[in-house]
């Protein structure tokens, strides 16, 4: 495991903050050029093709006959789900919103790690969960007295459900594939059904082919899709697992922040409240146990002592 140096690794941690941040205000952007499920098609596709080409000397990696099932149903959740719904439901929402239902992924990560791969949960954990559910309650709020639509903030719910399924799963068998490969592989198969399905229900000439969107749809493929993907894989391997899922709440509080500037989307009271919750709940949740820490050093210290 190759470790990085603390800036290389803070630096690291900035971009995919920073690029996850963006994507949810510059895709809404987006879908005043494009029909959303061939944006989302496209842009997954693109990207995943990239990063082929880049992984194309390790193609014996792959392993397809023995690992297909694993990178289908990956693409299922990881692609259709979390990018296909989210962006036909970027439509519904203010993306800031959007992506504060959405982040309550790390929420449903740790209950279906619970039931699906017996990972145990702390109270802190636990009280957490109960945390981020309040938090979306308050979000909700707003849908639930008609002034944001509930459809929209359904399909964020979806759209985090989706994804938490996929991580969970992708962690259940990632001894199994190359990470990059499955990262590479779910975006062509996914993008590719994305892109069909996009073509049945859209129309392929409703695409604005001008210089915003073309820049988005690079922006999406080279950085969303893959630039992000890559350098959150490499911080995970290089032991920085820790750091990454304490610093991934920043995430949709910047994006809220970029809708309010950029978009000027509303900033109201339940968003408010709602962030706060959610942010809270999945910095416990991320939250090491400080005494479990202190009695592996301890142990480390006393095992170099008998040494």
């Amino acid at each position: 495991m190759e470790k990085l140096s603390k800036p290389k690794a803070m630096l690291g941690i900035a971009f995919v903050v920073m690029t996850w941040g963006m994507v949810w205000p510059i895709y809404k952007i987006a879908l005043n050029y494009t029909p959303p499920f061939l944006f989302a098609g496209m842009r997954t596709l693109l990207g995943g093709l990239l990063l082929s080409l880049v992984l194309l000397p390790k193609w014996k990696e792959i392993r397809w006959k023995k690992t297909w099932p694993i990178y289908v149903v990956a693409a299922f959740f990881n692609i259709m789900i979390f990018n296909g719904v989210q962006t036909y439901g970027l439509q519904f929402l203010p993306s800031g919103l959007f992506s504060v239902i959405v982040y309550l992924q790390p929420v449903l990560v740790v209950l279906l790690a619970w039931f699906w791969l017996k990972e145990s949960v702390t109270l802190v954990k636990i009280v957490g969960m109960i945390i981020g559910f309040l938090g979306v309650v308050a979000v909700s709020f707003d849908g639930l007295s008609g002034y944001v639509s509930f459809y929209g903030i359904l399909l964020a719910f979806i759209t985090g459900l989706g994804w938490a399924i996929g991580t969970v799963y992708v962690k259940k068998t990632s001894v199994l594939v190359n990470g990059l490969w499955l990262v590479a592989i779910q975006n062509v198969i996914g993008g590719t059904i994305l892109s069909v399905i996009g073509l049945s229900v859209e129309n392929l000439t409703d695409i604005q082919w001008n210089v915003p969107y073309v820049s988005i749809l690079l922006f999406g493929a080279v950085l969303g899709v893959t630039g992000a993907t890559a350098v959150y894989n490499k911080l995970m391997r290089s032991g920085e697992s820790s750091k990454v899922s304490s610093f991934t709440f920043l995430v949709p509080l910047f994006a809220v922040i970029l809708g309010t500037l950029i978009l000027n989307e509303p900033f109201t009271l339940s968003l408010f409240v709602g962030l706060v919750l959610i942010l809270l709940s999945i910095y416990l949740i991320n939250r090491k146990d400080t005494s479990k820490v202190k009695k592996m050093k301890e142990l480390e210290l006393l095992e170099q002592e008998l040494v």
